[in-house]
């Protein structure tokens, strides 16, 4: 079972990078691209239309409107679309290599704000 959580997980990862790539496309129709953007946009904003701590409710958003933006982004995209950015997506995926400068930001970010958050109400500095 949990194999089948991964492929699907790295599924939905593929089929969101297939996306990302297809948007500028001029073969993709506008309304298309709008769907696209809007599901895209989703998957990657930090926020969620319903926030996952409120129990259940937080992850079904996760577990419904996503896969239902990239099934109806796929299906309004192009046959020959899909088929040309999927095989790109899974090439890039599969070549791409873990950014350490990018992740060594991101921490960096986070101890800097626990830092601040630490200042300012643990030592009390204004």
């Amino acid at each position: 079972m949990l194999q089948q959580w991964k492929a699907t997980v790295r599924k939905l990862k593929e089929d969101i990078y297939t996306l990302y790539l297809a948007y500028r496309d001029p073969r993709v129709p506008f309304f298309a691209k709008v769907v696209l953007i809007l599901t895209v946009a989703y998957a990657f904003s930090p926020i969620d239309l319903i926030p996952d701590f409120i129990p259940v409710l937080g992850y079904l958003d996760d577990l419904i409107l996503l896969p239902l933006g990239i099934w109806l982004s796929l299906k309004l995209l192009p046959a020959e679309v899909v088929a040309e950015y999927r095989v790109k997506a899974r090439q890039q995926l599969l070549e791409r290599k873990p950014n350490y400068f990018m992740a060594a930001v991101i921490v960096l970010v986070w101890l800097l704000l626990g830092f601040w958050l630490y200042l300012r109400f643990v030592v009390h500095v204004d």
